[in-house]
């Protein structure tokens, strides 16, 4: 039987499959924490990544924010001479599991990196190089709409088949100001996403969105759990970077919309959420004992 995400070690990461990792998280009921950081950015403290902290700090799983398929980059990473990737170093040196976000662009990304677009091309370069997840999304400013979404969603799961644990969803409008608040995502968006191949679907947190209420986001998770799908409530509005108040109250209306995952963003002093702010979230949706236990596990476990 597959371990449940709140008592998976290091090996038990390494043993998991895209299907027993979404078992994993399943079984957990709401208690799987993602924490997002920027791959290039100078990390938050010297001589450790803010991949690092963010997992020292709670996270369950850690998703990698403008990593470049075709140039990949993690800021504190130590040198290395051997083939392994920089994501693949970060898994070894967290012993958790690691994505990517890849972005199926409008018009309005002008010159954006052929290495973060959401082509088949660079989700096979991603699964060569040891992700275990992706997530499509998009960044602000970037054009992308659900339209972009649904296609990108399809691509990506013929690229990778089997082998892909897919995310597909939105934070924010993106600059896509027709889809803003509520307009965001509705259950017929949900539908299309789940038909096209996702296996989680993204939705902003009740409270980080204008119009995205408890009784809303609850509605689009009973539409994702119908389409036999998980949930990722997402706070990717720089409020990630706000008051622990804050981040408690978020964290609790996120649960109370029946979410199987909790997603805090990169925006804090640098790129990664304060780490005060990761464990605060952890405590509130699982308390002590899985929280402590998380931040502790060795990777050597």
């Amino acid at each position: 039987m597959v371990r449940r995400i709140l008592a998976a070690t290091a090996a038990d990461f390494r043993a998991m499959g895209r299907a027993e990792l979404l078992d994993s998280i399943a079984q957990a009921e709401g208690r799987t924490l993602v924490a997002e950081v920027v791959a290039p950015a100078r990390p938050a403290v010297s001589g450790v990544t803010d991949a690092e902290m963010a997992a020292a700090f709670g996270a369950d799983l850690i998703i990698l924010n403008g990593y470049d398929t075709i140039d990949p980059q993690i800021g504190g990473l130590p040198a290395s001479t051997s083939a392994e990737s920089p994501l693949a170093m970060v898994k070894r040196l967290i012993g958790r599991p690691v994505g990517i976000n890849l972005e199926p662009v409008g018009p309005l990304a002008g010159d954006f990196p052929p290495g973060r677009r959401a082509t088949a091309e660079s989700v096979e370069r991603a699964l060569a190089q040891g992700a275990d997840f992706i997530l499509l999304t998009g960044n602000p400013g970037t054009g992308v709409s659900n339209q972009r979404l649904v296609e990108a969603t399809s691509r990506a799961k013929q690229a990778g088949g089997e082998r892909l644990l897919l995310m597909a969803g939105r934070m924010h409008a993106a600059g896509v100001l027709e889809e803003a608040g509520r307009r965001l995502l509705t259950p017929d968006d949900v539908a299309r996403l789940a038909e096209a191949g996702a296996d989680v679907i993204l939705l902003p947190s009740p409270g980080t969105v204008p119009g995205f209420t408890v009784e809303w986001a609850a509605q689009l998770v009973e539409a994702i759990h119908a389409a036999g799908r998980l949930a990722l409530c997402a706070v990717g509005t720089c409020q990630e970077g706000a008051d622990q108040e804050t981040i408690r109250q978020i964290a609790l209306a996120a649960k109370m919309t029946g979410c199987d995952l909790h997603h805090l963003g990169d925006c804090g002093y640098a790129g990664v959420a304060p780490p005060e702010n990761i464990m605060t979230y952890s405590l509130a949706i699982r308390g002590r004992t899985h929280t402590y236990r998380r931040m502790a596990s060795s990777p050597l476990r």
